[in-house]
C-alpha cells in the first residue's frame, strides 16, 4: 500500500530531524509559535504522522497542559513511511556491541550497546546496508537503480538510519570515474 502526503518543507525537515532522534522526538523551532505552529503541526497530527505523547527523557517539550503536564511530539510509522523510510521493530535488551548472523545490529561506539534493533529481511535498507558492505562499496546513483529511492532519502538514510540509528561506521571516498563511494566501514 502506498500512499502519497503532500507536505511542506518545514513539515518535511521537523520529520526527518525526528527520524533521526534517538526517541523519535519532533524539535520545534524557537521562530515557529501560534497560528505558524499550528498550520505546521495541525496538520501532521490530522494525518497521523506525529503524535502526542507525556514528555521523557531528552524529548523537546511540545506544550504543557494542565491536565496532562507536559507533552511530546514523536513521529509515528506512518510518518517514517511518508518520509520513504521503513519503520523499525520493536528493539531488544543487550549488552554487547557487535554484528550477528542472526541480523542483530547494536550501536558500534566502542561502549556496551544497551539495545539491539532486528534487521527485517528483504527491504530496501537490507539492501542499502548489503551494497555497502560490499568490497567496492556502492554510490548513491547505484543505490538509486537498486531501490528506486530519491537521491536525499538514499544520503538521508545513510546519515539517519545506518550511522545514527544503527551505530554503523560510514567511510566516503571520492573515486575516479565513479564519484562519492560509501563502505561500511
Amino acid at each position: 500500500m502506498t500512499t502519497t502526503t503532500k507536505l511542506s518543507d518545514t513539515q518535511l525537515v521537523l520529520l526527518s530531524e525526528a527520524a533521526q532522534h534517538p526517541e523519535r522526538a519532533l524539535a520545534i523551532p524557537e521562530r515557529l509559535r501560534g497560528g505558524a505552529l499550528a498550520r505546521v503541526v495541525g496538520p501532521l497530527l490530522a494525518k497521523g504522522l506525529v503524535e502526542v505523547v507525556p514528555h521523557r527523557g531528552e524529548m523537546p517539550v511540545y506544550k504543557v497542559e494542565q491536565d496532562r503536564g507536559r507533552t511530546a511530539l514523536v513521529i509515528t510509522d506512518a510518518g517514517l513511511l511518508a518520509l520513504g523510510i521503513e519503520p523499525e521493530p520493536a528493539t531488544e535488551e543487550a549488552s554487547d556491541a557487535e554484528v550477528t548472523e542472526a541480523g542483530l545490529l547494536a550501536s558500534a561506539d566502542g561502549k556496551a550497546a544497551d539495545r539491539l534493533r532486528r534487521l527485517r529481511t528483504g527491504t530496501k535498507q537490507e539492501l542499502l546496508i548489503a551494497m555497502l558492505r560490499w568490497p567496492e562499496g556502492g554510490t548513491v546513483p547505484e543505490v538509486v537503480a537498486a531501490t528506486g529511492w530519491q537521491p536525499h532519502t538514499v544520503r538521508g538514510t545513510i546519515a539517519g538510519a545506518l550511522k545514527k540509528k544503527l551505530g554503523l561506521k560510514i567511510a566516503s571516498e571520492k573515486v575516479e570515474e565513479r564519484g562519492r563511494v560509501y563502505r561500511v566501514a
